[in-house]
């Protein structure tokens, strides 16, 4: 089972929207995904408990249990797990990053977001683990965003897909929905889907490095 973990120490970037998201846009591929909640504030699990649909599924965790609990739901069969963290980084967070395939670090594009990456960074680079940067709540056609990119590149990948300040993408948190399913064919859900597309192939990149690696 290949693992996403979605990390940031500033709250307010959006980790549970695009946690929801993307677990939506795999299964929307055929996938079977899983959703674990480590953030004991549980907003994607308030999200998940207001869905009509079962799937994806959700698996809470605390971060000690995380390790066993993702090997449990690999050999249920699920082939994603995409992982919602608390707004913080500390040692625990640490330990959630360990266990990824692929880190996702969202950022808004304002200065203040951008000068608080650097603790999330420091902690996935000390883990050893592949990551990109998602440009997330982002005003359609500013130089802001423009340049948040360009800042992120010194660091790492920045998807190229944007995420934007859309109201469909607060309304649909609201009922346990995604904008996938609120809006199929909308600009919105372009984006969850191209996101994804890349997503996806980062995460096939990660894994024959580490095979390559241990070969």
């Amino acid at each position: 089972m290949h693992v996403i973990v979605i990390a940031s120490g500033k709250g307010g970037v959006g980790k549970s929207t695009l946690t929801a998201h993307l677990a939506v846009a795999a299964l929307e591929k055929g996938l079977n995904p899983v959703l674990i909640d480590t953030d004991p504030q549980g907003s994607l699990s308030t999200w998940w408990n207001g869905r009509a649909a079962q799937a994806p599924a959700m698996a809470v965790s605390n971060i000690s249990e995380l390790p066993d609990k993702i090997v449990a739901l690999g050999q249920a069969g699920y082939d994603i797990a995409v992982i919602d963290t608390p707004p913080a980084i500390t040692q625990s967070i640490a330990a959630v990053v360990a266990t990824a395939d692929l880190v996702i670090i969202p950022s808004r594009p304002s200065p203040h977001d951008l000068r608080a990456i650097k603790h999330t960074i420091d902690i996935v680079n000390h883990e050893g683990k592949n990551f990109i940067f998602v440009v997330t709540q982002a005003k359609p056609n500013t130089r802001l965003t423009v340049q948040a990119m360009a800042v992120l590149s010194e660091f790492g990948i920045v998807a190229g897909t944007i995420i934007h300040d859309r109201v469909d993408y607060a309304g649909s948190m609201t009922d346990g929905r995604t904008v996938l399913e609120l809006d199929p064919k909308g600009r919105s859900a372009a984006e969850i889907r191209e996101l994804w597309t890349f997503v996806h192939a980062r995460i096939h990149k990660s894994t024959q490095a580490r095979t390559g690696a241990a070969a």
